[in-house]
C-alpha cells in the first residue's frame, strides 16, 4: 500500500515493483498527464480488484537513479511538484500525424504544482520553443549529453531523455521534481474515446488542415481523434505561434478534468475498468508510481482538485528578437513565478502581465 507522510506528500511503498531504466518511449503527449491521473482518481478503491491486469500495463522511468544527488533539494512541505511532459515523435501508431524528423522532442511540458492540502494546484507551461541554457545530463543509455547555450527547450527530452528534461526544468525552476508523467499520442485518443468525449465551447472557428480539425464557433464534444487535433492545433488560432496552442491546451485541460468528475464511474465497474485499463496503457510514470497502488495513493491525494481549483499560466516570455519563431523568458516575471512555486504560494498576477501571449485566449472554453 502506499502512504502519506505527515506533511502531505505521498510516496509509493517500498515493496511495489522497480523496473529497470529503459528506453525513451516516445509519442507521448503531454497535456493528458494530468488527465490519466484524474481517471484514477475517479477510481479510487475501486481499482483493487484489477491490480494484476492493470499493473501489466504500467512501464516506468528511473528518474532519480538517473539524476543522482546533483539536485534541487527536496523540501517535504506538503506540496508536490510534478512534470507532465509529451513527444512530438511520429513513429508507430501515430504514422497519420506525420514523419519523425531529427528524432523525439518533447511536445508539451506542463510543470503541476500541487499546493499544501491538495486543494489546488498551479500549472506552468513552458512553450517548446523556450531558449534556455540546457545543463549536461545523463542520456537514456547511460551516455553524457553536453550543455548547451540558447538551446530550445523541447531538445532536452531529444537529446536526452526523460531524465535530461527533468534536469533542466530543474535547473531553470530551482523546485526538485517529485515525479514525472507522459502520455502518447494513441493513449490520449483512446483515453478520450472511452471517456465517452470531451465537451468544449468554441468562440471562433478553428479549421486546421494538419490537425485535421474543422470547427464552427458553438458547443462540442470532441472524440478521441478530435482533441488530438484541438491540442496539436497551431496555425489556425491566435498569432500561429506554441503560445496559442498551449492555451487551448490549458483550456481543454480543463475541460476533461471536469468530463472525468461528471462521468459517475463509481458506480459503473465496467466503465471504471475500461478507463483505468486505457489510462495506464497511455502513462510512462516514473519508478515511484510503476503499480496500481503507487497510481492510487498518488491519485488519491489529488482527487480534491478540480477544474476550478487549477490557476494554469504560460511560463512569462516574449519573442525572441533575434528569431521571432523562439521566446525567451523574462527574467524578473519568470523568476516571481518559481519563487511563488517554492514558497507554496500561489502566482502572482503580475508575473504574467507583460508576457506574448500567442492571442488565443477565449478562443476554446
Amino acid at each position: 500500500m502506499t502512504e502519506q507522510s505527515k506533511s502531505g506528500r505521498i510516496r509509493g511503498a517500498g515493496g511495489g515493483r522497480r523496473r529497470k531504466p529503459h528506453a525513451r518511449r516516445s509519442r507521448r503527449l503531454a497535456i493528458l498527464g494530468s488527465g490519466a491521473a484524474a481517471v484514477l482518481v475517479l477510481g479510487g478503491a475501486g481499482l483493487g480488484y484489477v491490480y494484476v491486469k492493470l499493473d501489466g500495463n504500467i512501464e516506468a522511468v528511473d528518474i532519480n537513479a538517473q539524476l543522482g544527488k546533483d539536485r534541487p533539494d527536496d523540501v517535504d512541505d506538503g506540496s508536490m511538484d510534478i512534470l507532465v511532459l509529451g513527444s512530438d515523435s511520429r513513429s508507430g501508431d501515430n504514422d497519420a500525424y506525420g514523419k519523425d524528423e531529427g528524432g523525439a522532442r518533447s511536445d508539451t511540458a506542463m510543470v503541476v504544482h500541487v499546493h499544501e492540502g491538495h486543494k489546488k494546484a498551479s500549472v506552468v507551461s513552458i512553450p517548446r520553443d523556450t531558449l534556455i541554457d540546457r545543463p549536461s545530463c545523463t542520456g537514456d543509455q547511460g551516455s553524457g549529453v553536453a550543455a548547451e547555450r540558447r538551446a530550445m527547450f523541447n531538445t532536452a527530452y531529444e537529446v536526452g531523455g526523460p531524465a535530461c528534461a527533468v534536469k533542466t526544468v530543474e535547473a531553470m525552476s530551482g523546485i526538485r521534481m517529485d515525479h514525472y508523467i507522459e502520455v502518447d499520442f494513441t493513449g490520449f485518443k483512446k483515453l478520450i474515446d472511452e471517456l465517452g468525449g470531451v465537451e468544449i465551447t468554441t468562440t471562433a472557428p478553428i479549421k486546421d488542415d494538419k490537425s485535421h480539425l474543422d470547427l464552427a464557433p458553438g458547443t462540442h464534444t470532441l472524440d478521441g481523434e478530435q482533441s488530438l487535433g484541438l491540442v496539436r492545433t497551431r496555425k489556425s488560432v491566435g498569432d500561429g505561434s506554441d503560445l496559442g496552442r498551449i492555451q487551448l491546451q490549458q483550456a481543454f485541460m480543463k475541460a476533461f478534468i471536469a468530463q472525468v468528475k461528471g462521468v459517475g464511474v463509481l458506480t459503473d465497474p465496467k466503465k471504471l475498468l475500461d478507463l483505468a485499463d486505457a489510462a495506464t496503457k497511455a502513462i510512462t510514470p516514473d519508478s515511484e508510481l510503476d503499480s496500481v497502488q503507487e497510481l492510487m495513493g498518488f491519485a488519491k491525494g489529488l482527487s480534491g482538485i478540480g477544474a476550478q481549483n487549477a490557476h494554469m499560466v504560460t511560463l512569462p516570455v516574449e519573442y525572441d528578437p533575434r528569431d521571432p519563431n523562439r521566446v525567451l523568458p523574462l527574467e524578473a516575471q519568470s523568476r516571481q513565478v518559481w519563487t511563488a512555486l517554492k514558497n507554496d504560494r500561489p502566482i502572482p498576477a503580475t508575473a504574467t502581465k507583460d508576457a506574448a501571449t500567442g492571442k488565443a485566449d477565449g478562443v476554446v472554453k
